[in-house]
């Protein structure tokens, strides 16, 4: 019964974010694949892993799951359900004082298992509108653990006006989910140099073909 709920609310929810964003995947520079695979994306809202999720085909959508707070998606009954049963979240305890498991040893056994992730980097939800900002090292660690997985760059555009923070009803606009062409640790890279480099890859997905694209410093470049 569980399980027939937790399908009949995946269907529920991948319908009205369609309905309400019109989101649409843009695969840019790569193609979908069932292969593991960390997508790693901008964060303005808690619906961002929602559009992702929506748009990946649904083979891919039952094997991807988000990287999420336990504090958010444990604390209430309904949240418990989606976060558990409907999007299979692998949540994290944040507070390294009551963890009692590694992050990144969960994110890598997960990838050894065939899964991908959505994961993101910035490690709080952006809403100061000015750019990225900068990656926690996360994304560098769970790279240098799995380095023959492919890190997928991702830029959700849009959301943070669609769900703005503190608003409960959405406001109808329409969403696009751009997908970057993968990206690996490269061999001796540092930690800054590969966070500067993958932040880069988000960056340049946030403009559309033609325009400018701020880097988030006070700077554009076509």
């Amino acid at each position: 019964m569980r399980r027939f709920a937790a399908t009949l609310a995946a269907f529920a929810v991948t319908g009205f974010a369609r309905v309400v964003t019109g989101v649409r995947g843009n695969w840019i520079g790569c193609t979908p694949s069932p292969e593991p695979r960390i997508y790693f994306a901008n964060h303005a809202s808690h619906g961002d892993f929602v559009l992702i999720w929506t748009v990946l085909p649904p083979a891919l959508r039952r094997q991807t799951r988000p990287v999420a707070g336990a504090d958010y998606w444990q604390a209430d009954r309904v949240r418990r359900f989606l976060g558990r049963d409907v999007f299979d979240a692998l949540l994290i305890d944040r507070d390294p004082a009551t963890r009692t498991n590694d992050p990144v040893t969960r994110m890598a056994e997960a990838l050894g298992a065939g899964q991908s992730l959505i994961l993101f980097p910035e490690g709080t939800r952006n809403t100061s509108g000015a750019g990225l900002l900068p990656f926690k090292s996360g994304l560098y660690h769970i790279a240098r653990t799995r380095p023959e997985v492919d890190l997928v760059p991702v830029y959700i555009d849009n959301l943070s006006r669609v769900l703005p923070k503190g608003e409960v009803l959405p406001v109808p606009l329409l969403c696009d989910v751009r997908f970057g062409a993968p990206l690996r640790l490269g061999e001796g890279e540092e930690k800054d140099a590969f966070l500067a480099r993958a932040r880069a890859a988000v960056v340049a997905l946030s403009a559309k073909p033609g325009t400018a694209v701020a880097d988030g410093a006070g700077e554009a470049r076509p």
